[in-house]
């Protein structure tokens, strides 16, 4: 729901004195932008505080209809855990998000296909969904690294390689639609994501 994800250079503070490196942007990506993917955004980017100069995340829908406010439970869920909500409103994923994308997170596999669709090259040794990230992703990847951006970079290339090798059935890669659901079962789903963002966010830290 933000819209962090667009071309251009930040001085970071890892950098030395004049120094710039490219930010390293991860775009959330779910169906309408208003549950999973503005949840995993949000908690990214308070997980991820510290690294905000150069580490930048936005979300989209592959149905998304532009500038409607993320769901009631999922701002509630975040204010709940002491995070702010981002963004102000949802968007429709485009070929340009997910090609200044370094990173592109799916709710669920026909996220991470979307996202491919829309640029093969640049997508396919960068996209996954939010679960398979999460199981594929080790923090030794990025071992000795210790700018924020090259650390992410390099987790993802750890993640990439090991995709392969690393069993990941179709079944249980997929944080399901909590759209019309119980609030049971929104809750449920909600809490899910929250274990997942924090599994992915772990690996960033250097200490």
């Amino acid at each position: 729901m933000n819209t962090d994800i667009a071309p251009h250079v930040l001085v970071s503070s890892a950098s030395p004195p004049g120094g710039c490196v490219s930010p390293f942007r991860v775009l959330v990506v779910c169906t309408g932008n208003i549950y999973r993917s503005p949840l995993a955004e949000c908690l990214l980017r308070h997980r991820l505080v510290e690294h905000r100069q150069v580490i930048h995340l936005g979300s989209a829908g592959t149905r998304a209809v532009t500038g409607v406010p993320m769901a009631a439970a999922v701002a509630s869920f975040l204010l709940g855990r002491g995070v702010r909500p981002c963004g102000v409103g949802s968007r429709r994923l485009t070929k340009e998000m997910v090609e200044s994308a370094d990173l592109v997170l799916g709710a669920a596999t026909e996220h991470r296909e979307a996202a491919v669709r829309l640029s093969p090259v640049r997508a396919l040794p960068r996209a996954f969904t939010f679960r398979e990230f999460a199981r594929l992703v080790r923090a030794e990847d990025a071992a000795g690294v210790v700018d924020p951006a090259a650390r992410f970079v390099a987790l993802v290339q750890g993640a990439a390689a090991r995709r392969g090798a690393v069993s990941t059935r179709m079944g249980d890669v997929d944080v399901n639609d909590p759209l019309g659901a119980p609030p049971p079962r929104v809750h449920e789903c909600l809490i899910q994501i929250e274990e997942i963002v924090e599994r992915i966010a772990a690996p960033m830290q250097t200490g």
